[in-house]
């Protein structure tokens, strides 16, 4: 293949059943943000300079692939490629990075009925999906899928595998004395404590690098890996629009103890961040997270995301806020040959 012919391909669309799917023009561009607006599966994460950010800090190379049925934009799909011995990977979101969701975020289907939806949905899925084998013919395809995605069918029908995941919501509409009420014991009395001691403020750039640097400090004594940096963070933080990223510091005795650095959008605040476990005698968690969410409620927003209720040690903590579960998909496909490396390596450790 011609380096033009390689180009052709990168850039060229491709059509199934009148939806076109491929990377967007920038005159498209310019209307990303709004579409992510519009779309009910969009995300902090899809907004376009979240997107560059994302794929600065990754290693990898962004396509921001979208669809149209004639001139009518029907969804958004970033994908993110990186090559490695030879082989294509393609992710949404990238790794290493701790994006808690990506994936598709569909457009103008909500006054569809179920079958014409289905199909657009489908079409819209294939298309993105064969324009990134026909450019890229990835080894291995991951996607993590926000939790408004809950029809990931079209990924299945698509020979990719689908690992429910988990995740709390914390409902912010109550107001504050019914969801104090809705708390655990022990976390009503740790949020109504009434040591003087502390101090909870919302940083800049300054605090972030505490809060992440503190975080892997206690990832390594725990023996595990943690991938965050706090240049990424900052990134974030600085080109995002102002009051996305929002960090919190506590301070005992004036002394930094702990933090959280959150995200939010569309009547959603993300724990992202932070939450390391401390010495600290004052309930230094607790403060913060009821912090956040009061700030969350005086702002406006609906839902607090704790992030996360897959790991049983850290559900123990989290669910003392009352919290809902809410389900989101991790949706993978691997190339024949990489399936077959799969067996063999099985293989050769039983």
């Amino acid at each position: 293949m011609t380096m033009a012919q390689k180009e052709r391909r990168l850039h060229d669309p491709v059509e199934r059943n009148g939806i076109r799917v491929g990377p967007a023009t920038d005159e498209q561009l310019e209307s990303w943000d709004r579409y992510v607006e519009q779309s009910p599966h969009g995300t902090v994460y899809h907004q376009l300079e979240a997107l560059r950010v994302q794929a600065e800090h990754s290693g990898t190379e962004l396509h921001p692939l979208i669809g149209f049925k004639g001139q009518e934009p029907v969804g958004l799909f970033p994908v993110f490629t990186r090559s490695k011995a030879g082989m294509n990977a393609a992710f949404s979101p990238p790794p290493d990075l701790w994006v808690s969701y990506l994936g598709p975020a569909l457009l103008n289907f909500e006054g569809l009925k179920q079958r014409r939806r289905e199909k657009r949905h489908g079409r819209f899925i294939g298309a993105a999906l064969e324009w990134l084998d026909d450019a890229f013919a990835p080894a291995y395809t991951n996607v993590r899928s926000g939790c408004a995605y809950t029809d990931p069918r079209p990924f299945k029908w698509n020979d990719f595998e689908l690992t429910p995941r988990y995740t709390y919501h914390v409902d912010l509409t109550r107001g504050e004395e019914e969801l104090l009420s809705s708390f655990s014991s022990d976390a009503r009395r740790n949020i109504r404590t009434d040591e003087d001691r502390y101090s909870i403020e919302e940083v800049g750039p300054e605090g972030i690098e505490r809060i992440i640097t503190q975080v892997r400090g206690r990832h390594e004594e725990q023996g595990e890996s943690y991938t965050v940096t706090p240049e990424f963070v900052v990134d974030l933080y600085e080109r995002l629009p102002a009051g996305q990223v929002r960090p919190y510091v506590c301070r005992v005795d004036g002394e930094f103890v702990g933090g959280m650095v959150t995200l939010a959008y569309g009547g959603t605040v993300h724990r992202w961040q932070g939450g390391a476990k401390t010495d600290s005698d004052v309930p230094v968690n607790d403060l913060i997270d009821w912090r956040i969410m009061t700030d969350a409620m005086d702002a406006g927003h609906s839902c607090y995301n704790l992030v996360g209720a897959n790991n049983e040690r850290l559900c123990r903590y989290k669910a003392k806020f009352s919290p809902t579960v809410a389900q989101y998909y991790s949706l993978g496909r691997r190339s024949m040959g990489m399936r077959m490396v799969a067996e063999v390596y099985k293989r050769f450790i039983r």
